[in-house]
Formats: structure tokens, sequence, C-alpha cells
């Protein structure tokens, strides 16, 4: 049986389960309170070439040599584990930006901390994150 969402207090109740349906299948899991680490696994993507020099959400200029990322939610300042599941390479990288905005992602890493866990041409990676206190 399916559910008729044309009444308006219909519609977001449907909105609301439908979100609800989406968030429970999610393919990040997250573990542990954030004060005492957070880890993550998820896909991995790096910034285009285009994002160089550019503001990031906390003001500093993207450069592609740093080792820095964005995250949705983590404070800028935090340095985290990234590590390739694939191959076992890690790195450290600082979060100074938000994103990424595209689904299924968790983490947008700079060009150089991608290129040092995995092969850009890969353009995406199986990753876990932890926290680096």
């Amino acid at each position: 049986m399916a559910l008729k969402c044309s009444n308006p207090a219909w519609r977001i109740i449907c909105v609301l389960l439908l979100l609800s349906g989406v968030a429970a299948c999610s393919s990040v899991s997250i573990t542990g309170e954030e004060s005492a680490g957070v880890y993550e696994s998820g896909i991995a993507s790096f910034y285009a070439d285009r994002h160089q020099n550019h503001k990031t959400a906390s003001g500093e200029r993207y450069q592609h040599h740093l080792n820095t990322a964005a995250h949705r939610t983590l404070p800028f300042g935090t340095f985290v584990k990234v590590t390739n599941l694939d191959n076992g390479k890690s790195v450290v990288v600082k979060i100074n930006d938000r994103g990424p905005f595209v689904a299924g992602r968790i983490i947008d890493l700079s060009k150089s901390a991608f290129g040092q866990i995995g092969e850009l041409s890969e353009g995406l990676l199986r990753v876990e994150i932890d926290r680096v206190d």
C-alpha cells in the first residue's frame, strides 16, 4: 500500500519518513564520541584544480601542496588521519573547509594529501578517518 502525500501535512510526514530512511541506509559509519576521537569510513575525493588559491570556509586559501581537507561537521583546525582501505597508506590532514557536497563522500582531500595515499587517476578512495589529538 502506498502513502498518499497530497495533503500538505502528509507531505511533511512523507518527506520526514523518506529522509529517515535515507539516513538509515547511509554508507557512512560513525562510532565513539567526537571528543574521544572520530571514526568514519566512506569515500574520499580530492579538490579540482580550479579551487587553487580560492578561500575555504575557514578563510584560508586552498593550496594543492598543503595537507588539508573538507569535512561537513568537524571543527576547523581538527587534524585527522585518513587511511586508504585498499593499500593501508595514511596521511594526516587539517580540516579547513566544508564539504564534500556530493552524496556518498565523507571527505575532500587536497591534491597532495590524496596523492600520498592513492593515485590521482583513481579519483575516489575507500578510506577510514580517525581524529588525531
